[in-house]
Formats: C-alpha cells, sequence, structure tokens
C-alpha cells in the first residue's frame, strides 16, 4: 500500500492526508515507545524486509503528510478523522489532533472502546468535510459532511466519492484483513446514497439570527428576516408543526391583482394582465382558484421510502401553508395518502419520476373540511343574526312608516342589508359539504414540487397542469383544476379570459388565478416576478369585506387599498420556498432546508392587510 499511495503522490496522480495510523508509524519508526496494536506490528514486520532506503523515504513520506486539505476554493475539506468549520485552514496541534484522532466524549464503550463524539451533527459550514476513521456500515451525508470508511479492513468495502458530483462506487473487500474489536455491522448492498439520516436536528441559532436582522440567501437574492418575526415563528413551529423533516417547502402568500380601474368593482383580470404585460411577461395562465384550504402533500410510495428519506414510521404527511398537520385525525391522513398513493401507482408517476416519493401542492376541497369551525362562528353566525334582527327591524319600520314617519330612507337600507346578507350566506354556502373521515374529500392538485434529486419550479405551467390532470384521471380523489394560456399582448384573448372569469364567478367560483406560464421561477424584464396574482369574484369578496362592502361608499374607501407590501411580501416568501427546494432536492442538510422554510412562516407575522 505504501508503495502505491507514495507512488501516486509523488506523480501528482493523488494528494494524501496524515491520520491516526500514519502518525502512530512514523513514531515507531523514529523509535519511539508505542503500542504495536491495531495492524501496526504487521507493517513494521513488512517494512523491516524492505530497503532501508524506502524504509527513510516511508517515514519522511508519512511525516510529511498534512493534516488536511482544503480544495476547490475552500469548497471541500479532507482530513482523516474530519475537522470543525473553526480548525478549517489553520495549522496547529490542536487542529492536528483533531483532523487525525477526531474528537471523544471521555467515556468508553463496551468492547473498552473510546466513545467518539458527534461533531458532525453540529457542523454548520458551507464547505463539505470528507473523512474516514470511524467505520461506518453506509455513508451517508449529515450536515454537508460525510464519513467514506466502510471498513475494507474488516471484511466491508472501500468506499470513494466522486467529486463535486457527490457520486459514491464502492468495491467489497476480497476479505477480512483485520479482526476488529468492535463487531463491524454487514454492509447494505452499493454504496448508499446522500441522506439526512442522523441530522434531523434543527437547533435555534439555525433560524434565529444573532441581530436585529437575519437573511436568507437565495437563488434569487438575499431575503431579509427579522428576529421578531423568526421569534414568532420559533413558537408556532415548535409548538404545532409536523416533523421538521416533511418540511420541505412552505407556499407563499398570494397577493390580489391591482384595483380595478372599473369603479363598481374591487377586482377584475384586466389589471393582472396588464400588471404581467407590463413586466415583460408576454403568455400567462389562468387557473380556477378553488376555494379551499392549501394543502401540502408528501406521498411516500411505502414506509421504506419514508424511512430513508423523511420519517421512519411514516408514509407521508399532509401539511397547511403554516406547518402543521392538515388533519388532527392520524387515521384520516392515513386514508387521504392511501388514496393519493394509488392514483400515483395507477398514474405511472413513480416510474416517470424515477422516485419513491413525490411532493404535491394543491387545494383540500371542501373549504368546510377545514373551516367547519371558522364558518360557523365567523360566517355563519353573522348570517344568523342577521336574519333574526333585520326581519324585525323591517315590520317595525312599516309600522313607523304606517303611523306617518319618514323612515323610508332606513326602510330601504334595511331591505338592502337583508339582501346583502343572503348574498353573504349564499357565498359560503357554496363552499360547504358534508365529509366523513376521507370521504368527501377531493384534492385540486396544481403542482408538482419535488421527486428525490429532483424539483420541479423549472416546469412550465403546462407541464405541472398536465401531470394534475394524469393523476386526477387515475385517482378519484384528486380534483382537475380548469385552466388557459393566452397572450397578454392579444387583445380577444384577454377579452375571451376575462368573460370566462365572469363566468367562473358568477357560477359560485372564488375566481381565478393569473401565472405566469413560464411557470414559477419565471422572470420578466425587472427581475423575478410574482408567481401568480388572485382575481376574486365580487359576490366572494363579501365574506372578505363584508355583506354591504359593494355599497358605493364603502367600495370608493376600498378602492384606497394598496396592494405593493402584500406583493413584495408574496415575492420574498416565494423565492424562500424556490429556495427550500433547490436545497432539499440537492440533498442538503435539514438545517440548510429548514432555514427557508422557517423564514416564510416568519415574514407570515408581517403586519399585512389580512383581507388582501
Amino acid at each position: 500500500m505504501l508503495h502505491l499511495v507514495m507512488g501516486m503522490a509523488e506523480t501528482g496522480d493523488a494528494l494524501c492526508v496524515s491520520g491516526n495510523h500514519e502518525d502512530k508509524l512514523v513514531r515507531a519508526l523514529k523509535g519511539r515507545k508505542v503500542q504495536a496494536r491495531h495492524g501496526l506490528a504487521e507493517t513494521l514486520e513488512q517494512l523491516d524486509a524492505e530497503p532501508e532506503g524506502f524504509r527513510s523515504g516511508a517515514r519522511a513520506f508519512c511525516d510529511s503528510l498534512l493534516s488536511h486539505y482544503m480544495l476547490d476554493e475552500g469548497r471541500l475539506v479532507v482530513a482523516h478523522a474530519g475537522l470543525k468549520e473553526e480548525y478549517h485552514g489553520r495549522a496547529s496541534g490542536r487542529v492536528r489532533s483533531f483532523a487525525l484522532y477526531g474528537e471523544t466524549t471521555g467515556e468508553t464503550d463496551e468492547f473498552g472502546l473510546p466513545v467518539r463524539y458527534p461533531w458532525a451533527r453540529e457542523y454548520r459550514g458551507s464547505a463539505a468535510v470528507v473523512y474516514g476513521h470511524v467505520p461506518t456500515p453506509e455513508p451517508e451525508w449529515i450536515n454537508n459532511t460525510i464519513c467514506l470508511d466502510t471498513g475494507c479492513v474488516f471484511g466491508g468495502r472501500l468506499t470513494a466519492l466522486r467529486y463535486p458530483e457527490r457520486e459514491l462506487t464502492a468495491v467489497p473487500a476480497q476479505r477480512t484483513h483485520y479482526e476488529p474489536e468492535r463487531p463491524f455491522p454487514a454492509a447494505a448492498h452499493g454504496a448508499g446514497a446522500p441522506t439526512d439520516g442522523g441530522a434531523a436536528l434543527v437547533g435555534v441559532g439555525d433560524v434565529l439570527p444573532d441581530g436585529t436582522v437575519g437573511h436568507v440567501d437565495t437563488g434569487s437574492g438575499r431575503v431579509t428576516v427579522p428576529r421578531d418575526n423568526a421569534l414568532s415563528a420559533l413558537e408556532a413551529m415548535s409548538r404545532f408543526a409536523v416533523d421538521p423533516r416533511w418540511l420541505l417547502y412552505l407556499p407563499p402568500t398570494m397577493a390580489p391583482a391591482p384595483t380595478s380601474a372599473d369603479p363598481a368593482v374591487l377586482e377584475r383580470p384586466d389589471e393582472a394582465f396588464s400588471f404581467y404585460l407590463d413586466q415583460g411577461v408576454g403568455r400567462v395562465v389562468c387557473q380556477e382558484k378553488h376555494m379551499g384550504s392549501r394543502a401540502i402533500a408528501v406521498v411516500c410510495r411505502d414506509s421504506a421510502a419514508a424511512d430513508r428519506r423523511f420519517v421512519p414510521g411514516g408514509e407521508g404527511a399532509v401539511f397547511t401553508r403554516t406547518g402543521r398537520a392538515f388533519f388532527p385525525d392520524a387515521r384520516v391522513e392515513a386514508e387521504v395518502l392511501a388514496q393519493l398513493r394509488a392514483g400515483i401507482t395507477a398514474a405511472g408517476l413513480w416510474e416517470r419520476f424515477g422516485s419513491d416519493w413525490i411532493a404535491l401542492d394543491g387545494e383540500m376541497l371542501p373549504w368546510s373540511a377545514k373551516a367547519a369551525g371558522l364558518i360557523r362562528e365567523e360566517y355563519a353566525s353573522v348570517g344568523a343574526a342577521a336574519r333574526a334582527a333585520l326581519p324585525e327591524a323591517q315590520r317595525a319600520l312599516a309600522a313607523a312608516a304606517e303611523r306617518g314617519l319618514d323612515v323610508g330612507g332606513l326602510a330601504d337600507r334595511t331591505g338592502r342589508r337583508g339582501r346583502d346578507i343572503e348574498a353573504f350566506s349564499a357565498v359560503y354556502r357554496n363552499h360547504v359539504a358534508p365529509t366523513e373521515g376521507a370521504a368527501g374529500l377531493h384534492y385540486a392538485a396544481f403542482a408538482v414540487l419535488a421527486a428525490e434529486g429532483r424539483e420541479f419550479s423549472g416546469e412550465d405551467h403546462s407541464w405541472h397542469m398536465d401531470v394534475a390532470r394524469t393523476l386526477a384521471e387515475h385517482c378519484p380523489m384528486v380534483a382537475a383544476t380548469r385552466y388557459r394560456t393566452l397572450d397578454t399582448a392579444d387583445p380577444d384573448a384577454v377579452s375571451a379570459a376575462s368573460a370566462w372569469w365572469h363566468e367562473l364567478v358568477s357560477a359560485g367560483g372564488e375566481g381565478m388565478v393569473v401565472k405566469p406560464a413560464q411557470g414559477p421561477r419565471a422572470a420578466g424584464t425587472r427581475g423575478p416576478v410574482q408567481p401568480g396574482l388572485k382575481v376574486r369574484g365580487p359576490e366572494y369578496l363579501r365574506i372578505v369585506y363584508g355583506p354591504d362592502y359593494l355599497i358605493p361608499e364603502r367600495l370608493a374607501t376600498l378602492r384606497d387599498r394598496s396592494v405593493r407590501r402584500k406583493a413584495r411580501m408574496a415575492l420574498k416568501e416565494h423565492k424562500l420556498g424556490l429556495e427550500a427546494l433547490s436545497r432539499h432536492a440537492a440533498a442538503e442538510p435539514l438545517w440548510r432546508v429548514h432555514q427557508p422554510v422557517f423564514g416564510v412562516l416568519a415574514l407570515e407575522s408581517e403586519s399585512v392587510d389580512p383581507r388582501l
């Protein structure tokens, strides 16, 4: 082995770092007292059979080896036993000791061997650290570090990492060269894929900034996250969110279209089309807006997929836009996941994406399935109170009019209030339907977020809608979403899309969402653009702004609303969501994925008009 390694290093075909065995060998060759254990006696015996020139050359070679290398402009660190971030590029006795011997807890295990301190689980550096020293049956990425020692000397495998591709390759040992003092587990077949298995911990320091303002660097620029917002998110995430290993993404809020130029309505499609045209976006998708509850569904093919990539013992998760479990009853969630899993299988999507898990974005219908309490307490109670009070008021006004009192104006306003209340009640009633467990639920999927090693934000919306349509054809639970694509510079196409919007809202629908046809990563002449603008119907907006918001004087006041702050927040959250998907697809550590996910929830605590 020394002949091979020394020759490769001399010809420039390899770089070599020192390890604990090399360090011990040098001390032995220098005549110092060492314990000839762990194969050292055999090595010394073999060296005794070599010429003196080779022995002195081997001693000089091993004595000259560095403790660690920093390669690829600091993006890769190679050390025998690993290296903490604060030691990278430094030289001292402490650094060399860590690089060669690692760190222990001071305890010993039942075999009398030192217990290794799990430094990799606390590692937060940007440089990938590749190391060995401690035999492991299956290499795995933990917080951007990987141990390649797969116990070849103990009859395991010799594993290599191809960088920067991060591909692993391995060959089995021909025999057991040395019996380990600690039993070495039998290695699984294959070299293994990068996972985040053992590093399923996210610390407070990973998401809370040290100062008053923190930031997350994304592919579209830096997004600031104020500490106060992060503190609000910390409580919500810690107390109510699902296991963070499921949280590969949280969806952004959505801004409404700019206020309509038509004084009779607050929102209409024309302003959304003009907005994107002004941004340099020529083609858009008009997508039916479902009145449901946003739901992210991570569906695993089986429990083995969940064990490997997410949470042992699970088979998927359905969570809300704030990271909470969508269904309080785990049995309902399991039933929903089973139906989605069957649909994905029937549609051939596992094979299409080459993955044993798929993450979807969509709306869970009906609205009442999640918002029954809200409907009952905030909307139905208003309608019931008004229907109890207004008829009495009308009768009293009629009696007053019979006595000759001038109450005509008040009677007219009261009558209108009654009609407005009926219209208001009709809106929420349109989105109430009975459900029992998973029966009666429908999932309107409109985007494929990710699969193993991939995220699909680079695909256009037609591609996403085609996948959703295919799934709907094979899964009764999945509802198809109607949509159409148009050129914002074509007056006829714009007119037809506006007419379609009128059809949707006249039939009791919420409205539609206008999105860049290019997809979630669309950019205009000024950079990234809004991922979507919602255009809600005038009747639907009664449950947002009140039953009587269409009274001209009230509508005139509402037209002064400013959507800019909401739009800025939506774009920031969108950037964070895309960054989370990118990091997850790259198998980055959980804490790295969780930073942008946490940022989305933190920004949701911004003071923004909730009606927008």
